[in-house]
């Protein structure tokens, strides 16, 4: 891990989200350099299934050495964040930093996803993130070394980000644009950054997007507060930058990334907006039109579509075989513990509906339409649903990269993959 320089004692951080997760990781990295913590977010009263107040993050953040102020702040509220940076300066004489961590997520596409959903990730992502900025600016032109630091990725325009989440990925890319922008603006007086991880990062909201076990597919917060330290000590010229955690460390010497992994040498999920085949962890954004390795993959991708689809022409027998399976193998525990139906559009040449019933008694699998209305719908190729059902294809990750599409209950969704695993030895 990387260690503490002092640096940043004395210094007075602004922190949106901080009562848990990656915000509060970052404050108690400072704190131990004996910094000051604004603690601007929401939970003031414990909450029925989150962990943390910004009550608690304060008392642990003055055990690690840092004083903190925390602060009620709902960044959706203009005057929160107003009356929030004014006790802030009344109390330690001004702001040097301030990241832009808080954030909210809904991965559905754009007739799945409520309007009062959209307001909420546009308003906490974009519109929180600039009116934060907007109101810290004044005092942290007054500081010798001020950031902003913003938790959001390079704006990758490859279209698999923007298919099954658009209006997440439209208002996480705001964040980017903040960057982008204010960096320029204020070039010279303000560092303005992004982070992003390279790998899920094992937090509250990971655990009720994934379920339980996904923790052994992420990697600790400890690796976003380290490259987060790393950002905030730097000269205010640093600026302008996308940076990737893992990138960054290691060009600062950390050799060790399985400190980080929440279980050591078991495989990690990519993040999202990161493409598996093309290394996008440069620093600048590269182009305004997305970078090139995303279209230099699109005309490969074009140029092998004939051979793709000839090769599906082979799938019928595994396809059919993979259902053969999975109705041999069901169970009246998977239907007791499970009760759900699930429906599968597959495209390709042994595309069409299937199903998997395991709500009705006995349970069934097989093609066409499900008895009863599918609780589920997944879409997908034939080929990775082949690879999916036999373990060659993770569920989280073929969710994350754009190769399945869910519809409907998605607690549902994370039981099936756990049947998954179970039945993966016997196709």
């Amino acid at each position: 891990m990387l260690p503490n320089t002092g640096k940043l004692a004395g210094c007075t951080l602004f922190i949106t989200g901080a009562s848990r997760g990656i915000g509060k990781a970052i404050a108690l990295k400072a704190a131990k350099d004996g910094a000051n913590i604004v603690i601007a977010a929401k939970t003031a009263e414990p909450h029925p299934t989150l962990s943390g107040t910004i009550y608690t993050a304060a008392a642990e953040i003055e055990a690690a050495g840092g004083k903190a102020l925390p602060c009620v702040v709902n960044v959706r509220e203009e005057q929160q964040i107003i009356n929030a940076v004014e006790e802030a300066v009344k109390t330690f004489g001004g702001i040097d930093i301030l990241v832009n961590n808080a954030s909210a997520i809904s991965l559905t596409g754009t007739l799945e996803t409520e309007t009062k959903k959209v307001n909420l990730m546009m308003d906490v992502n974009v519109r929180g993130t600039y009116l934060t900025s907007k109101t810290c600016l004044p005092h942290l032109r007054k500081s010798k070394n001020p950031h902003i630091l913003n938790l959001s990725p390079p704006m990758n325009l490859n279209p698999m980000w923007f298919k099954n989440h658009c209006a997440y990925t439209i208002s996480k890319y705001g964040m980017s644009m903040c960057v982008l922008g204010m960096a320029e603006e204020f070039r010279g007086e303000v560092a303005v950054n992004a982070l992003w991880p390279k790998t899920a990062i094992h937090t509250a909201a990971m655990d009720m997007l994934g379920g339980s076990g996904i923790e052994k597919q992420c990697r600790k917060t400890d690796i976003i507060a380290d490259a987060a330290y790393c950002i905030l000590t730097k000269p205010k010229s640093f600026t302008g930058n996308f940076i990737i955690d893992e990138t960054l460390l290691r060009e600062e010497g950390v050799k060790d990334f399985d400190v980080y992994a929440i279980a050591p040498g078991h495989p990690l999920m990519p993040d999202f907006f990161l493409d598996l085949e093309t290394d996008m962890i440069g620093r600048k954004q590269e182009g305004y039109g997305g970078s090139q390795a995303v279209k230099e993959e699109k005309k490969l991708s074009e140029s092998h579509q004939e051979g793709s689809e000839s090769a599906a022409a082979t799938l019928l027998s595994p396809v059919a075989e993979t259902f053969r399976v999975i109705q041999g193998a069901i169970t009246e525990e998977y239907v007791r513990t499970t009760q759900g139906i699930f429906q599968f559009e597959l495209s390709g040449d042994e595309g069409g509906t299937w199903y998997i019933d395991l709500k009705t008694k006995g349970g069934n699998a097989g093609s066409g339409k499900p008895p009863l209305k599918a609780d589920v719908v997944m879409s997908m190729s034939s080929t990775d649903f082949v690879k999916m059902f036999t373990g060659k294809l993770k569920p989280t990750l073929a969710f994350m990269t754009g190769k399945l599409r869910i519809k409907g209950n998605m607690a549902l969704a994370i039981k099936l993959e756990k049947m998954l695993t179970q039945l993966n030895s016997k196709l």
